[in-house]
């Protein structure tokens, strides 16, 4: 009787739904990790960029804010089943990356900061973590985006209904352009300093 039901349980795609839902889990995993990491490495950078630029308290404070409003976020697999709680998480680190994209273009207004060594080397470990957090979302997404075909084809949206499993949330399209947009860590001039942005612009000629 117990592989009877076996089988037709794995027949109806229980068994794959439970084996996409612990993928969904894996891969949040992962996510969480590599926010977790990117807010790691903030403390170190606000120090260092206060060390040569601490008059831009309202930058450092906007980063500072950020990161604790992610903290105070539980990103746990409960999450997952809470579309409210999901958009809340994501907001957060939206904030977070936009916090941190204006400390890192104010800091090239501070030559001395550009060519300090720890700056440098935070800066090089900030992209390597935005790299890893884009594909840890895109595993993500594509995990969510094959568990909830499987809960909305037939006939296993009858066993997913039985067992009481919806669609998880999906990585909205507004906040994903938001935070896929690595924070500036180019300092190559292409933003222009206070200097450049607020010389005068010559004279016209006199009329004749």
């Amino acid at each position: 009787m117990a592989g009877l039901m076996a089988l037709v349980l794995s027949g109806c795609g229980y068994n794959s739904l439970q084996q996409q839902d612990e993928q969904i889990k894996a891969s949040w995993s992962e996510v969480v990790n590599q926010y977790q990491r990117r807010a790691d490495l903030i403390p170190n950078l606000v120090n260092t960029v206060k060390g040569y630029a601490n008059q831009e308290k309202d930058v450092l404070l906007g980063v500072t804010n950020a990161r604790a409003k992610v903290g105070s976020i539980q990103a746990t697999p409960e999450l997952l089943n809470d579309p409210q709680a999901f958009t809340k998480f994501q907001a957060a680190q939206g904030e977070l990356s936009g916090a941190l994209s204006r400390l890192l273009v104010v800091t090239e207004n501070y030559p001395q900061l550009k060519s300090d060594a720890n700056f440098r080397d935070l800066q090089a470990q900030l992209e390597g973590t935005e790299n890893r957090i884009t594909v840890a979302r895109n595993r993500y997404i594509k995990a969510v985006q094959d568990y909830n075909v499987t809960v909305r084809s037939f006939p296993t949206n009858l066993t997913a209904m039985m067992f009481g499993h919806k669609d998880k949330p999906q990585f909205t399209v507004e906040n994903e352009k938001e935070i896929a947009r690595p924070p500036t860590v180019d300092f190559g001039g292409g933003t222009p300093s206070r200097d450049r942005a607020e010389s005068p612009r010559p004279a016209p000629a006199p009329a004749k």
